[in-house]
């Protein structure tokens, strides 16, 4: 590990993980921070008119999906929620398509036609973005079952949150990853708020990490504004799954700095307790001192930083001057035929 970087997680079985390099750390400081300015414009192009319906933006969460992308190899399956713009960047989709989609263009992901919450890319091995709560978690577990079918190697991603964690679904996926011994690892985004409703008012289970055990499924707490941390515990996780173990819970405590989504003004907490996470917890602050720490100069990272906004700044030209679908548009993709 980088000398002097805290990855404080609440372990359960040693890391069998290397150690972290610079030049990883600071690609996942990159990958963060487009993340991070991505979701602000897509905030702003939101309040122009420019993106409709729902957008869940994922500030604040960004060491997440960047750490624990960096624990996956070509043929690794990713899948999610609504929220769900970092991870299709996380995933190397590009940021002119994924915005083009948000603004309803012909160049985006679906064509236009999915929005915000229902985005593919199977060359990437991104499955979505899903707007029914939990309803990706078994469609996750289906993933892995294929992979267990084939065995090929290959380990199912599947994310949601602390408040879909409750959701029937989840179990019933619990107990069948845990009976076939499924190469899944169910990560809990626990960014502390169900929509508007704290996880300590709404979830009996105050270590969601233990909500598998009844399974038998090992789970464990991670520190998720700690990008180093995040990856460390998803090592363990998809070395359990690749060893044909089993399913494997990380529950990621993070935290969202915007409201649910666009629509929310978030009045259920402070200011206060906003600021105080963003001064004291931010993810890519952490990542930032800790790349100093490690010897880069200031200059290097305003070098990421001006690479960044000229990436975003290109991806909101292409989805304001992207054509919108043609009307024959929507007659296709309705249908899959079988091969």
């Amino acid at each position: 590990m980088i000398q002097g970087v805290d990855t404080a997680t609440k372990r359960r079985g040693k890391s069998t993980a290397p150690a972290a390099s610079p030049d990883e750390l600071k690609r996942a400081y990159r990958d963060m921070l487009l993340i991070r300015r991505f979701e602000e414009k897509a905030g702003q192009l939101y309040g122009m008119g420019l993106i409709g319906g729902f957008c869940h933006l994922y500030i604040g969460q960004e060491a997440v999906v960047v750490g624990l992308q960096m624990c996956l190899r070509e043929g690794d399956q990713v899948i999610t929620s609504y929220r769900d713009h970092g991870h299709m960047l996380a995933t190397g989709m590009e940021a002119r398509g994924v915005m083009a989609e948000l603004t309803g263009r012909a160049g985006g992901y679906s064509k236009g036609k999915g929005g915000s919450m229902h985005m593919f890319s199977r060359e990437k091995g991104f499955y979505g973005g899903h707007g029914i709560v939990g309803a990706q978690v078994s469609l996750g577990t289906g993933l892995a079952f294929a992979n267990w079918y084939r065995q090929d190697g290959s380990v199912s991603m599947t994310y949601f949150g602390e408040g879909a964690s409750n959701q029937g679904q989840v179990y019933e996926s619990f107990n069948l990853a845990a009976l076939l011994k499924l190469p899944v690892v169910f990560i809990i985004e626990n960014n502390k708020y169900s929509m508007g409703t704290s996880v300590e008012r709404g979830s009996a289970s105050k270590d969601l990490s233990k909500n598998g055990a009844p399974w038998g499924i090992p789970g464990e707490q991670v520190n998720g504004q700690d990008v180093l941390a995040v990856r460390e515990a998803g090592e363990r996780a998809v070395a359990h799954c690749r060893d044909g173990k089993g399913p494997y819970l990380l529950e990621v405590q993070t935290y969202r700095y915007r409201g649910h989504s666009m629509s929310d003004p978030a009045k259920y907490r402070t200011r206060e307790e906003v600021q105080k996470m963003r001064e004291t917890s931010d993810c890519i602050e952490t990542a930032r001192k800790q790349l100093l720490e490690a010897g880069l100069a200031e200059a290097d990272l305003k070098t990421i930083d001006d690479e960044v906004k000229a990436i975003v700044a290109d991806a909101a030209e292409f989805a304001q001057t992207s054509p919108e679908p043609d009307e024959s548009e929507l007659f296709t993709d309705v249908l899959a035929e079988a091969e």
